[in-house]
């Protein structure tokens, strides 16, 4: 997927082929979804060599789940530009929450699934205490400018410090998103705080009010001034 990817399984059951599965999982998920591989799903499609009608099940979940993305936020998610699709910026959420629900249905219950810097926590660490996360300082990467705590919850961060531009506004001609540089948002499960992170970066600042108005999501944004905003609620979830 063009990005390191971690598990890690806090119970004693825990066992490596439990976690050799779920890189298989995201094998498969990159020969679908990778607009890098030539060989793969949306790539044969975007060449015009395969159909809608010969899409598989999960290409035709992905754009029923960026349609439906698309209309909850009024169109700032938008996964095809310049008549070509790209659903990584709903796909990565997705198949981090896909792992995770495989780990569960393996019988644990304590163990986190990051890809990208984005995570799916669930239970306790290795501790007994809460999976903490930190927040990179987006103009100095080896600082942490807040530290979270986070349990059964999904946490993702939208920005350009480490992929640079790749976020642009699709109600603006697709011209690059430049007024914020990091938004993280906090969320039910990863698939849902990555989609509405995407989005909400496509929206400069007035994108943590689109945060603040979801029910259950908290957010932090940091613009391109280096002025941090957060949600009403973020503060519940930060480390003192």
């Amino acid at each position: 997927m063009g990005m390191p990817i971690t598990v890690e399984i806090a119970d004693e059951s825990a066992v490596e082929e439990a976690i050799n599965n779920i890189f298989t999982y995201f094998e498969y998920v990159e020969s679908k979804f990778s607009v890098y591989k030539q060989t793969s799903e949306i790539s044969l499609f975007n060449k015009g060599e395969i159909s809608e009608d010969e899409f598989s099940d999960d290409m035709k979940k992905i754009f029923e789940l960026s349609e439906e993305t698309k209309k909850l936020t009024n169109g700032y998610f938008d996964i095809k530009s310049d008549k070509k699709y790209d659903p990584s910026g709903l796909v990565k959420g997705w198949a981090i929450y896909n792992a995770a629900q495989l780990l569960k249905d393996m019988g644990f219950k304590n163990f986190y699934v990051e890809a990208g810097g984005d995570i799916q926590a669930y239970g306790k660490n290795g501790e007994g205490q809460f999976w903490k996360v930190g927040i990179k300082n987006p103009f100095e990467q080896t600082q942490i400018v807040k530290a979270v705590r986070i349990e059964n919850k999904g946490i993702a961060t939208s920005g350009t410090c480490l992929r640079g531009q790749h976020i642009y506004n699709p109600k603006d001609n697709n011209k690059p998103a430049v007024e914020i540089i990091s938004l993280t948002v906090i969320g039910p499960n990863i698939y849902e705080a990555d989609r509405f992170a995407t989005a909400a970066f496509a929206m400069g600042k007035k994108g943590i009010e689109f945060i603040e108005g979801l029910k259950g999501f908290e957010g932090y944004m940091i613009d391109y001034n280096g002025t941090a905003t957060m949600t009403g609620c973020f503060e519940k979830y930060v480390l003192k």
